[in-house]
């Protein structure tokens, strides 16, 4: 059946329809407009050679194409892209059928988790059939349209396969809209047959006019406002947990006004970090907050008898899996754009955009008198006071064993600027970064810890660096982190995206083997180890030497290592004045670690074990689990 008029309709086939209609999708926020997707990476072989590159070589003008080393980075690219322009653009992915495929779902896992939209364009077998058991694909025996691509489901906003050529223009305009809903975003994926991506259709020109989707702000309720001043009005201990939501809203005057104006101590989340811009100049700033936190905000948390919650997922760290909060009274308030988080703890809910939300309850609060508990500022203050003194003299200096990842942090904030941003992922690192970091003097701290994925940080700063153009771009991450994903600084030179590493070197993954150790006692599998020949054990022999700096340098880096604190300050003011990427090799104590939060965190341990100091140690583990509640 003709629906359209010949004159309004262009032949194209399903990839170059693709292509055409990405480039003309535009966001708008708060009446800024920006281009959707600003960009696409690729690696292209069996399935999308013949079409999608097809596509672009021929239409793609004005969508850039990136070259990855692995299908995961670029997700992860994408990802950090995304997320430093607050969830207004991002970036499409395509790969091939099979392994090009499924190394994406590792990163479309970490987008969903985070809240952040990333458009998947995975390959998928040949719709038709004529060609039978497709190369790479799951020969599945029960079902003939189970592909390799429906593992994406799992971790997918919004999945579709699309089996002839006119469904894109159902599926496009929904994933789209997903991408710009703050309260459903996330990993979109389109899965494409490879032969469809070649077939055509006739498809209507006005599919391919500009179209733009506005992301709109979610007003809260005037009821919920009034029943959350009520709350406030009774409590004498409250607290605000500060999440990623405030930076998506871009709500950092809102929360520093609404926390000013009533006297209320702030902590941040992982992805909060931040959200009061001025850090530890403000009074009210408590840092990171939970198990991963700092232990002033941990003694505050617990005391407090209202938690405000904005814009958080309120995972197990930060709640310290519901033993954070010990005062029998307590009570909730969350400020979410999705109802789903806005309703945990048995929270009263606002459904709402956090700057929204947060201008509404200062002026409700005002105009009902709420006044700040003098008491309860100061000894949040206090609490924090003797943190920064811990912090200066106990954290902030060289161990016994010479330089230590906390001082490489004090050295960071150091020496980092006004608009500088430091991007962090998985490991001792995102969990040093909360306690430590301050975001005084315009830093800016990105940490992925809401997947904890390891080979995030260094794609993701290349995503970073595409947004901001100017100030440095720095990493920091473990040597097991870095071995997972060290192709990337290829990418990085091939872009031209300045970034500067510093790489932590403690010869292996000791954020896990410090929970070994901790949880059983012993250490199996953590450390870069040789196999030691007499007993064929790999935690017996010696440590393997690895050259990060030859390493690095034959990718095209600048590279140099670093023992002391003087040699850490020359690194990085050199590569501060380079023009090109820089890596700087830090060699620190293996098992230093600044202190912990105080704030219980639910590990299960051997309920039976016949060694007895694995049975001691979680026999005392388990004595934190009366500190766990059950909010409602």
């Amino acid at each position: 059946m003709e629906c359209y008029p010949t004159e309004n309709k262009q032949r194209l086939t399903l990839a170059q329809a693709i292509v055409k209609f990405l480039q003309v999708q535009y966001s708008e926020y708060d009446g800024a407009q920006q281009r959707l997707i600003q960009g696409i990476w690729g690696i292209f072989g069996h399935g999308n050679v013949s079409g999608l590159s097809q596509a672009l070589v021929e239409y793609g003008q004005d969508l850039p194409y990136h070259q990855p080393r692995n299908e995961q980075s670029m997700v992860h690219a994408s990802t950090g892209f995304a997320r430093a322009m607050r969830r207004k653009a991002t970036m499409a992915c395509t790969s091939s059928i099979g392994p090009g495929s499924t190394n994406m779902i590792t990163g479309a896992a970490t987008a969903t988790i985070c809240r952040i939209p990333v458009l998947l364009l995975p390959s998928d077998y040949y719709a038709s059939r004529y060609g039978g058991v497709v190369l790479q694909d799951i020969d599945h025996l029960n079902s003939e349209d189970m592909s390799v691509t429906d593992a994406f489901r799992v971790v997918s906003r919004y999945y579709d396969r699309v089996t002839r050529p006119e469904q894109i223009l159902v599926s496009l305009p929904e994933a789209m809209r997903v991408l710009t809903d703050p309260a459903e975003t996330g990993a979109v994926t389109i899965a494409l047959p490879q032969d469809i991506q070649g077939y055509a259709y006739d498809y209507p020109t006005k599919f391919f006019e500009p179209h733009t989707w506005r992301i709109e702000r979610r007003v809260p309720d005037t009821l919920r406002i009034s029943e959350a001043v009520e709350m406030l009005c009774a409590a004498k201990r409250p607290y605000i947990v500060a999440g990623g939501g405030v930076h998506y809203s871009e709500a950092w005057d809102e929360l520093s006004a609404f926390a000013d104006a009533f006297g209320i101590p702030v902590g941040e989340t992982h992805a909060g970090r931040g959200a009061l811009r001025d850090g530890s100049s403000n009074p009210l700033s408590m840092g990171g907050t939970g198990h991963n936190g700092n232990p002033a905000a941990g003694v505050i948390a617990a005391e407090a008898d209202l938690v405000l919650c904005v814009g958080t997922r309120l995972q197990d760290f930060v709640t310290g899996s519901n033993s954070a909060f010990q005062d029998p009274g307590v009570r909730f308030i969350s400020i979410n754009v999705n109802g789903r988080d806005a309703y945990k703890l048995g929270a009263l809910p606002i459904t709402a955009d956090a700057k929204l939300a947060l201008q509404a309850l200062t002026d409700a609060g005002r105009a009902a008198g709420i006044t700040a508990n003098d008491e309860w500022v100061a000894k949040a203050a206090g609490q924090m006071g003797k943190w920064e003194t811990t912090k200066r003299e106990h954290v902030y200096v060289d161990g016994p064993n010479g330089l230590t990842q906390g001082r490489i942090i004090g050295l960071l904030n150091e020496q980092m600027e006004d608009g500088d941003i430091l991007v962090a992922a998985a490991g001792t690192v995102p969990s040093d970064l909360t306690k430590l970091f301050d975001s005084a003097g315009g830093l800016i701290l990105h940490l992925e810890f809401g997947n904890s994925c390891m080979g995030y940080d260094i794609p993701a700063a290349i995503g970073v660096r595409l947004t901001e153009p100017s100030g440095e771009v720095y990493v920091l991450l473990g040597d097991g982190n870095y071995q997972m994903h060290p192709m990337e600084l290829v990418t990085a030179i091939q872009e031209r995206t300045k970034i500067t590493v510093i790489l932590n070197v403690n010869y292996g993954y000791q954020s896990i083997h410090g929970h070994q150790k901790a949880f059983v006692g012993h250490s199996l599998g953590n450390e870069f180890k040789q196999r030691d020949e007499i007993s064929g054990l790999i935690d017996r022999g010696e440590f393997i030497e690895i050259d990060y700096v030859k390493n690095a340098e034959s990718m095209g880096l600048t590279a140099c290592a670093a023992r002391t604190a003087s040699e850490v300050r020359d690194a990085l003011k050199a590569a501060r004045d380079r023009d090109g990427s820089s890596l700087i090799a830090v060699y620190t104590d293996k098992y230093a670690s600044p202190p912990g939060s105080g704030v219980w965190w639910e590990v299960v341990g051997a309920q039976v074990t016949n060694d007895v100091s694995t049975r001691k140690l979680v026999e005392e583990r388990e004595a934190g689990r009366v500190n766990q509640r059950y909010h409602y």
